[in-house]
């Protein structure tokens, strides 16, 4: 089978492929491209996906971080330590509760992070390569909001991704 759902021969898209196949080698593919980028920040894409979230937002402790990435708050401990070895996150107290720890982006690991983030919104382009201007925003906003639903469902139903899964 040449391509699932490859109707290019006839100039049309065929929407009835399979949805786990599409997902599957899209997100294949995206591996393939970003890990490239991120082959030397520390746990590599999982690096860089902590990495962003650390730097894009503003969320008050690792608990916090956990339930934002849809994983298992025992997971970014791992993740963390290596940064924070890295010299790219250090952890804070919070003033409010002595136990939680905020984390926070050193200059170092905001700088890596707009230096690599440059790289993967190449490789993402890249990815997104048979995709026009218009369609790729199109493409970029439908999985993210799908992605926070996604995230919130399993929240709420206290799923959670595992070691493995990050």
């Amino acid at each position: 089978m040449e391509g699932e759902g490859d109707n290019s021969d006839k100039g049309e898209v065929d929407c009835d492929c399979d949805l786990g196949w599409s997902i599957g080698m899209l997100l294949r593919h995206y591996r393939a491209q970003a890990e490239s980028c991120t082959a030397d920040l520390p746990r590599g894409i999982r690096g860089y996906q902590l990495l962003y979230t650390v730097v894009s937002k503003n969320l008050a402790n690792q608990s916090q971080l956990a339930g934002y990435l849809g994983i298992d708050r025992s997971v970014p401990p791992y993740v963390i330590d290596d940064l924070v070895r890295a010299g790219l996150v250090e952890r804070q107290p919070d003033p409010a509760d002595r136990r939680a720890r905020k984390v926070v982006a050193t200059a170092l690991g905001i700088e890596t992070f707009r230096a690599l983030q440059n790289q993967v919104t190449s490789a993402e382009e890249s990815v997104l390569a048979a995709l026009g201007p218009a369609e790729q925003k199109q493409f970029r906003s439908l999985p993210s909001r799908l992605a926070r639903q996604a995230r919130d469902d399993a929240n709420r139903a206290g799923r959670t991704a595992s070691v493995d899964e990050l």
